[in-house]
């Protein structure tokens, strides 16, 4: 008779060894120079600009393109991953966004950037998914929440990596030189990844044929550190079956749905609108354009410093409150922007306390979703509301420049107001048992329209 082993709990029984911190690194490089290209036209928005003579408010386009081939690359490539393996896919997306970064570096025509930041898209959005899909298969259960929040810190990580290059070397080698090195680093990454990225376990559990067993049982020597069972059959638990969308609406979850994806969509309208846009405004505030990149720094910075304090105290403490907090400190941040929009070290500083004051709710968004939903529901609710806040982040790239044109900087930051306002008033919405995962019970807060969640 053949054993059957279950690759989880086999993983979950095993200490984390070399082989799996391996995986977690290439997921965390990747991660990292996707982060770098991704962020590489805000901060060098300013000199493309200037290099073609445009207005502010024409840098939207290209800012949109990026994000919505981001949403389609995110769609397409994780089906394609599900499909052909997460190896191969992750390289394909590697090598998209390298390839289309390097090839801006010598457009000569902001046609020519429009589209190259959509095929680079493609390619950024999809390898997200993957690499913390690949992390999360790779990781034990006890430790997949922390895997997955360091990996995708790789984002804001290179992001700010781009920013420092950029205000230092931009000067010297011009806008052309940071997509040089942000189309050359993954490309050189890649070749790494040829030899040193395995599949995906769950993905090869699932095909047939002896040869992926074999496959399989290499890896799970190298986690193990012992020797392959002869004979032994392994296998992935099949998941519970795909939740419709409509049962987001059914029960009493209404409420809870509009709530969250109200907040989804307009917090990510001011999130993205800020990331995409303030270089940008910098620069039309009258900073210098070698100091106009430091203002990505910043808000990246403290968005990683803030990140696992955030996610450790959210187990803690009123989920609804410490957005609503999160909420009016951002709306606070923006008014001050508003009015000390050229006195730099309050700039900066404003700037970066942003990080936590508009960035800080994308920590906690995805722990409101386990609050407002049942376990059966969680995926779905996850994916739809990350949707639905992907919308907001095309719309916010797209419109900072219509806002910047109107009404200058302070226009700008006034605008980032708007969407504050309207997301915080989501929590008005929702009617979910705010510490319902921590302990395990309804609280006061419990709402008594939400009859699925017990």
């Amino acid at each position: 008779m053949t054993d059957r082993v279950s690759i989880p709990q086999l993983i979950d029984n095993a200490p984390i060894n070399r082989s799996q911190w391996q995986v977690f690194g290439l997921c965390f490089l990747v991660a990292i120079l996707d982060g770098f290209d991704t962020q590489a036209i805000a901060f060098t928005g300013p000199s493309i600009v200037q290099a073609f003579g445009l207005s502010p408010g024409a840098l939207a386009p290209i800012l949109t393109a990026g994000i919505v081939g981001m949403v389609m690359g995110a769609m397409a490539l994780g089906l394609l991953g599900d499909k052909y393996g997460r190896r191969p896919i992750i390289m394909a997306a590697v090598a998209l966004f390298g390839i289309a970064t390097l090839a801006t570096a010598a457009a000569s025509h902001v046609d020519q950037i429009l589209v190259l930041r959509f095929v680079a898209g493609l390619g950024m959005g999809g390898a997200t998914p993957l690499v913390l899909s690949l992390a999360a298969e790779y990781g034990p259960n006890r430790h997949r929440g922390t895997i997955m929040t360091v990996v995708l810190l790789g984002l804001p990580a290179g992001a700010i990596i781009g920013a420092m290059l950029a205000a230092r070397l931009v000067p010297v080698i011009g806008w052309q030189g940071i997509y040089a090195v942000g189309g050359v680093a993954p490309l050189l990454l890649l070749v790494v990844l040829v030899f040193a990225l395995p599949e995906s376990l769950h993905f090869l559990a699932k095909q047939t044929g002896p040869g992926h067993q074999r496959r399989i049982e290499h890896s799970v020597q190298k986690i193990t550190q012992a020797a392959a069972m002869p004979g032994a059959h392994y296998f992935v638990p099949e998941s519970a079956a795909k939740t419709q969308v409509s049962a987001l609406f059914s029960q009493g979850l209404a409420r809870n749905t509009l709530g969250v994806w109200v907040i989804y969509l307009f917090n990510w309208i001011a999130w993205f609108m800020l990331l995409s846009w303030l270089p940008t405004v910098l620069k039309a505030s009258g900073l210098p354009m070698e100091q106009v990149p430091m203002g990505t720094v910043v808000v990246n910075t403290v968005f990683v410093v803030c990140a696992i304090p955030l996610s450790l105290l959210m187990a803690k403490v009123n989920t609804r409150s410490l957005l609503a907090g999160l909420f009016v400190l951002g709306i606070a941040l923006s008014a001050g922007l508003a009015h000390f929009s050229s006195h730099w070290p309050i700039v900066f500083t404003l700037a970066g306390l942003a990080g936590l004051g508009i960035g800080g709710q994308q920590i906690v968004l995805n722990y409101m979703v386990a609050q407002a939903y049942p376990t059966a529901l969680r995926a779905t609710a996850t994916g739809w509301a990350i949707a639905v806040g992907r919308t907001g982040a095309i719309v916010g790239s797209a419109s900072g420049g219509l806002f910047l044109e109107s009404g200058g900087p302070s226009g700008f930051y006034l605008a980032l107001i708007v969407p504050l306002v309207i997301a915080m008033a989501g929590l008005l919405i929702n009617g979910w048992p705010v510490d319902y995962p921590t302990l395990g019970r309804p609280t006061r807060w419990a709402s008594r329209s939400c009859p699925l969640v017990a």
